[in-house]
């Protein structure tokens, strides 16, 4: 009963706030046909990631972990004349489907997808002086989210926001002795965030179509 109240104020909110948008549904579409995992962020977060990059103009945004692009799509429609996202995908396969769903939304001029495992990609970033970044939104394999974390306040400026989807996983974070590599590779993501004197942080508990979950948001240099 409570997971179905859940998707219900969803699809009201997504029927009264969200234009009718095919090329987003399209996306979703090709995705589910091409057999990728139905991970995605839900509309509403979608859009959530969209109205947050666009209250502070980041013109320089960092995705870890692209699957079909659908979040990297809501990304870089917020973006400004001049600014970019750079999505970082390990699969081949999925960065393929994302470079077809990127091109059908009209976005592969602003949009730019490295492949190869986000931890060999992160350090030529910084090799290469591609930030600071405004934005980071990590969804990626959660085992490693602590590291991935840590690339971010690298490559972070004073005012960078860093998002990370799943944290709350349902309620098993709370669970110490877990044997979900996921689960424990969240608490350390959540332990190390907690030590860091460069961030401030929380996690803000979701319901919704993705039923119980999460994400954790951090501003560098928040005090």
């Amino acid at each position: 009963m409570a997971e179905q109240l859940w998707i219900d104020v969803d699809r009201y909110a997504v029927g009264h706030l969200h234009e009718s948008d095919p090329a987003l549904e399209e996306v979703l579409s090709r995705s589910a046909a091409a057999g990728l995992p139905a991970i995605h962020v839900s509309p509403c977060h979608g859009k959530m990631l969209y109205l947050l990059a666009r209250a502070m103009g980041a013109s320089r945004i960092l995705e870890i972990g692209t699957l079909g692009a659908y979040s990297t799509i809501w990304l870089a429609r917020a973006l400004p004349p001049g600014g970019r996202v750079i999505t970082l995908e390990a699969n081949p396969r999925h960065a393929e489907i994302a470079r077809g769903n990127i091109a059908l939304a009209g976005l592969e001029s602003v949009v730019e997808i490295r492949l190869g495992r986000a931890l060999d990609t992160l350090p030529r970033l910084e090799t290469e002086q591609a930030g600071p970044f405004d934005l980071f939104f990590i969804d990626a394999d959660k085992e490693h989210i602590a590291d991935y974390f840590d690339w971010a306040v690298r490559l972070s400026r004073p005012g960078s926001l860093i998002l990370v989807d799943n944290v709350v996983r349902e309620g098993e974070v709370l669970d110490g002795e877990s044997g979900d590599p996921a689960v424990q590779g969240v608490r350390r993501f959540v332990e190390r965030a907690a030590r860091d004197s460069r961030v401030s942080a929380t996690v803000i508990q979701t319901v919704g179509v993705k039923k119980h979950d999460g994400f954790a948001m951090a501003v560098v240099g928040g005090g």
